[in-house]
């Protein structure tokens, strides 16, 4: 056989490996992740709260109490999170917020909200029925090629 030859059969070799290792991998990371929902499911209370302020910034940054920095690992320090300031009784706090409803937390209104230790599950309005979320208005850009799309004939891309 040639050395291309050679060479190419390795190189398939690695990649299908590769692929059964993120493959197991991927089913482990499911397993963990769905214990977890589990946990934070059990041990979710719900709160009435006044959202403050919300913005993506840096564990280190978000004011959240030492152990909680110390318990995260090293490379998730610097990664910028969902981070919600809100009044909760007489007591001012940051918390994490889930990623799949920051937008909906609307700021400067009172909410109810699930909540397991300091993590956001769930939001509610607490007047006029649930939260809202803002529109942005769409850039040029995005405009331009929703009227190609409409002209074309195409569904626009979400």
């Amino acid at each position: 056989m040639s050395p291309v030859a050679i060479t190419l059969i390795i190189i398939a070799v690695v990649i299908a490996g590769a692929a059964v290792a993120l493959y197991f991998l991927g089913k482990r990371a499911q397993k963990k992740q769905a214990e977890q929902q589990e946990q934070i499911n059990a041990t979710k209370q719900t709160y009435s709260m006044l959202i403050i302020d919300k913005k993506r910034m840096k564990l280190k940054d978000a004011g959240l109490p030492a152990m909680v920095l110390e318990q995260t690992p090293r490379l998730l320090r610097g990664q910028k999170l969902p981070i919600v300031k809100a009044k909760v009784g007489p007591q001012v706090m940051s918390l994490i917020c889930d990623e799949k409803i920051f937008d909906l937390v609307p700021v400067k209104k009172e909410v109810k909200a699930s909540v397991s230790g300091i993590y956001i599950v769930d939001v509610k309005g607490l007047r006029g029925g649930n939260a809202k979320v803002e529109k942005k208005p769409k850039s040029k850009f995005k405009q331009a090629i929703e009227k190609m799309q409409e002209k074309a004939g195409a569904k626009p891309i979400k």
